[in-house]
């Protein structure tokens, strides 16, 4: 359970925040002073500290000071009241994760907590590559053993002193995060930030203020100065995810802070310094992207200068058994379960799977396989149908046609799917029930109702939007707040054909 250190002397805070944050299991720690808190630091081993600026035995920059000193990479919030923010802003020049303002709000604590909780994990539980990791021990395991992935594991080596930006390719779900972390970790910069941000996530407007920050009245909604992650990151190590969806604009920006080291804010004129390495991923042709104008070749040769490339999961051979075992496993360990093996046939068709998702859908399939396996041998029965039946298997793994941008209507070329069973219909293109679909998932007796549900509101979300576009994709991702590039991944995750009609494959 990750856990939350609360240094503020009102007791109603800390309150608030317990309140606040049990649903989303996380253990609140309080401190009435900063000393205790600091102390709390070293004897409760927080995951975040979420630390107020006004405490009766010393200062919050004192105070965020002796906590840098005890652990570094131990993220802080830095909680102050509305109207005097400059402490706070002063933190986060000197490394703190971000600020709230009092009264806090709820939605932005859980968000801010959670965010935070991730860096930690990011930057403190280490990548194991050089053995098969066992269930008891702490960290992550990059399993392989093939001989594409000893040549990772070497590259890994050769470019992780060097301080140089480093490139990783591959196909989603391949581990490139992974592999971020492990040459943050055995590089030089190990004791400074490390933190990541994924490009296709973000509008340009957003993802420029996250990487550089604002100034206070920069655009709507923007109350306050905010610190970008490139100013807090000064020192460390940013990771760049899905860095093929960056906008020009970011992209020029992003050059500019390679070539120089320096950027500014947005709305602001003052110039800022930020010695930060980058590593960058992307599941993207980038060179067929820059003969294309979609990707500058000048960028792309800036954070090229180190490339890895990961294999797909369909290539590395008897890697797919180890990450099988390995995967079993930590399962049995995290769920209280206690599966021993895999039945022959069972083995047969997860080894027969192309595994379109590579390792996270493996993980993810023998996570679902597990929760329906009832005795100490998972069957094939407990398999999804995608792997247990082979029909089913070719149908989804078939490559949904590519979506293209039209002339003038909007609409690719081509036939479109026939369009499968959906909820409920109505007209051109459905209406979802959500109630009649959480109905019939527990039905069923689902273990997965969370994940299906949001997976299949985004199908309709994403249907219904482009709908209105007229199947216009720059249009359908200026209303959904999303790029372009996010939106045609989406488009192609879940099966969406655009043609006269938007169908769902």
């Amino acid at each position: 359970m990750a856990r939350l250190l609360s240094i503020d002397d009102d007791r109603s805070v800390h309150h608030l925040v317990t309140r606040a944050l049990e649903d989303a299991g996380v253990e609140v720690v309080s401190a009435l002073t900063a000393g205790s808190g600091v102390e709390a630091v070293e004897s409760a081993k927080p995951d975040v500290v979420l630390l107020d600026v006004m405490l009766p035995d010393m200062s919050g920059l004192d105070a965020f000071k002796l906590i840098q000193d005890r652990d570094p990479r131990l993220p802080v919030i830095i909680a102050t009241a509305a109207g005097s923010s400059e402490t706070a802003i002063e933190a986060m020049k000197l490394g703190a994760f971000d600020y709230l303002t009092k009264p806090i709000n709820v939605d932005d604590l859980e968000r801010l907590v959670s965010h935070a909780i991730e860096s930690r994990r990011l930057a403190s539980v280490p990548v194991g590559m050089d053995h098969l990791t066992k269930p008891e021990d702490r960290g992550d395991a990059f399993v392989g053993r093939c001989p594409s992935m000893q040549e990772v594991f070497k590259s890994i080596g050769r470019v992780a002193p060097q301080d140089v930006p480093v490139l990783i390719r591959g196909e989603s779900g391949t581990g490139k995060e992974l592999v971020a972390r492990a040459i943050f970790q055995h590089g030089s910069r190990s004791n400074g930030p490390f933190l990541a941000v994924n490009c296709a996530a973000l509008s340009e407007t957003l993802l420029e203020s996250e990487l550089f920050g604002h100034e206070k009245g920069s655009f709507t909604g923007a109350h306050d100065q905010r610190i970008g992650k490139f100013e807090q990151c000064d020192g460390g190590t940013i990771f760049l995810d899905e860095v093929g969806d960056m906008s020009p604009l970011v992209q020029s920006k992003v050059l500019r802070l390679l070539q120089q080291q320096t950027f500014e804010r947005v709305g602001g004129n003052k110039t800022i310094t930020a010695n930060v390495r980058i590593i960058s991923a992307t599941n993207r042709d980038l060179e067929q992207m820059c003969e294309d104008g979609d990707f500058r070749s000048d960028l792309f040769y800036r954070l090229n200068g180190y490339s890895i490339t990961l294999p797909p999961l369909r290539d590395r051979g008897a890697d797919r058994v180890v990450l099988l075992q390995h995967f079993l496993a930590g399962l049995n360990k995290d769920l209280h379960r206690d599966v021993q093996g895999v039945a022959p046939d069972a083995m047969e068709r997860l080894l027969e799977y192309e595994w379109p998702g590579n390792v996270r859908e493996m993980q993810s399939i023998l996570k679902q396989a597990m929760l329906h396996c009832s005795g100490p041998v998972l069957m094939a029965s407990a398999l999804p149908d995608e792997i247990r039946s082979p029909a089913i298997k070719e149908k989804r793994a078939k490559p949904a046609p590519a979506a293209t941008e039209s002339d003038s209507n909007g609409f690719a070329d081509g036939p479109s799917a026939d369009y499968p069973d959906q909820p409920a219909t109505d007209g051109h293109h459905g209406a979802f029930s959500l109630h009649r679909f959480i109905s019939e998932k527990l039905e069923a007796g689902t273990k997965d109702l969370y994940a299906e549900t949001l997976a299949e509101m985004e199908k309709e979300l994403l249907s219904q939007v482009l709908t209105h576009a007229g199947g216009n994709q720059s249009e359908a991702s200026r209303i959904l707040g999303i790029t372009r590039g996010s939106l045609r991944n989406k488009i192609r995750s879940n099966g969406i054909v655009i043609g006269p009609d938007i169908k769902v494959g």
